[in-house]
């Protein structure tokens, strides 16, 4: 049986990619034209600031589900008009290992179609993502039904289908390239707790996809993250983990008429009163220590001894992760040519920290004094005094029940909010976020159990905080 080939770009797909790039140029060459400065939002913290809210669950790269796969291999390219099920193939393999990172590879030679079961451990609702890279240009049918389709440049569309454990139903790839392997990720979608869950099983957020159930990206939001927080894109679902700032960033996105630079600084496991430690903070004594200026090393040491400097010291982190962020905004048209001449303005600050603190009660005492030090230092350093700023606390501490430590951070952050008066300077550009109301369970050690929900609701109200802030400012 003879099929007519098919090039792998239509007409009309060559003619959308070159006005694409015709507008994406034009847009590049009048940016400085388009509005005022972009607004800056920084955020920093520990490792819940980094994200750790799982976006899918129970899965990862594919094994042992998959019963007896062959792949059979077809004369000639890819062909849509071809039904390869009533061809006879040039050659079958039988796949001996199929998944994990080194799967038995293709033979190639033609158009290769895999086959055969799969059988799952865990009745769910499953997604599945096959191949990588140019395999992943494929489309994938399970149990009859489409799963998964990539054809040429487009976006992969993916659909969610119910298996049952025990139950062993037929599969079916079909590579478009000649790029083919057994290697994909298949993951439950139906977990408690992660977004792909909240959104397309709950309803929640749904701004976060479109009805194909595609992640959509934000053009008026983007995100860059340096140290840990990696990354540089518009906002939007990229990776398997989630932190505040996509909350934050569709809050503040919705009210600013510019767009929107969120630039995330933050390391795990780091201590406001060590590691984060701002410049100019000046020695203190506890429990007969005396506990390390900034710049000094090591954290503390007993009164009257001579302190031996180890390979830190404190402020460490304060240096890393606010200098990467002026090295960003100091080659701002470089790292955001899409903004080229627009400059920008910091508007706001947003810190979620406090975790490593709770262990060390010198560290604890010291919490209110090191937090309005901060505050005011990286307005200054920012040169940026009108800039709000937004706390939030743990989210495992109550204010009725905390106690020892944990209650010495939470009334230090509940403190620096402008609307208590114990800070006038703060009046109207400092607030805070009591996030116990917002926790679904877990604590700041724990991740919150890697909960996105958790995330994104402490993220939505640190932006609608920011946001009270930024719309005060504009009455008064």
């Amino acid at each position: 049986m003879k099929c007519t080939l098919r090039t792998n770009i239509s007409f009309f797909t060559t003619i959308a990619l070159l006005l694409t790039f015709t507008i994406a140029n034009g847009q590049e060459q009048s940016a400085a034209d388009r509005g005022g400065p972009i607004k800056v939002f920084i955020l920093s913290g520990q490792s819940n600031m980094v994200g750790a809210g799982q976006v899918i669950g129970g899965g990862g790269r594919w094994g042992d589900q998959f019963i007896d796969p062959v792949v059979s291999v077809y004369e000639g390219p890819y062909d849509a008009k071809c039904d390869y099920d009533s061809l006879t193939p040039l050659e079958t393999l039988k796949l001996t290992k199929f998944g994990g990172t080194e799967p038995t590879p293709y033979p190639g030679g033609g158009t290769q179609v895999t086959r055969g079961f799969i059988q799952v451990k865990k009745t769910g609702v499953y997604q599945f993502r096959p191949g990588y890279g140019g395999s992943m240009r494929n489309i994938m049918e399970v149990d009859g039904k489409e799963v998964h389709r990539q054809e040429g440049s487009e976006k992969a569309v993916r659909s969610e289908i119910k298996l049952t454990a025990g139950n062993k139903v037929p599969f079916k790839i079909t590579y478009l390239t000649k790029d083919a392997n057994g290697l994909g990720w298949i993951n439950q979608m139906d977990v408690p707790g992660t977004l792909s869950t909240l959104v397309n099983h709950q309803g929640l957020y749904p701004y976060l996809a479109n009805s194909k159930g595609q992640w959509i990206a934000r053009d008026d939001v983007w995100y860059k993250g340096v140290v840990t927080a990696t990354g540089s894109h518009w906002l939007g679902v990229e990776s398997g983990r989630i932190g505040p700032e996509l909350g934050f960033g569709h809050v503040v996105g919705d009210y600013e008429s510019e767009p929107v630079l969120l630039l995330k600084t933050s390391q795990g496991n780091r201590s406001l009163s060590w590691d984060f430690l701002p410049p100019g903070s000046k020695r203190f004594e506890h429990g007969g220590k005396v506990y390390a200026a900034y710049k000094e090393s090591p954290l503390s040491w007993e009164k009257g001894a001579t302190p031996e400097p180890i390979g830190w010291y404190a402020g460490k982190q304060y240096d890393d992760c606010f200098n990467a962020a002026k090295d960003v905004l100091g080659n701002f048209d470089e790292q955001f040519p899409h903004w080229k001449g627009r400059g920008y303005e910091i508007v706001g600050f947003g810190w979620w920290q406090g975790d490593k603190d709770r262990y060390n009660e010198a560290h604890a005492l010291q919490y209110e004094k090191n937090l309005v030090h901060l505050i005011r230092t990286l307005r200054a350093e920012f040169n940026a005094p009108l800039a709000k700023f937004v706390v939030a606390t743990l989210g495992q501490t109550s204010k009725e029940n905390a106690e020892g430590n944990e209650k010495l951070i939470l009334d230090a952050q509940l403190s620096v909010a402008g609307n208590t008066g114990k800070y006038p300077e703060f009046k109207g550009n400092v607030a805070t976020v009591y996030t116990h109301p917002l926790s679904q369970g877990g604590a700041s050690n724990s991740h919150y159990n890697g909960n996105a929900q958790t995330y994104m609701d402490v993220g939505t109200a640190m932006g609608e905080a920011m946001v009270e802030l930024l719309t005060k400012e504009t009455r008064d």
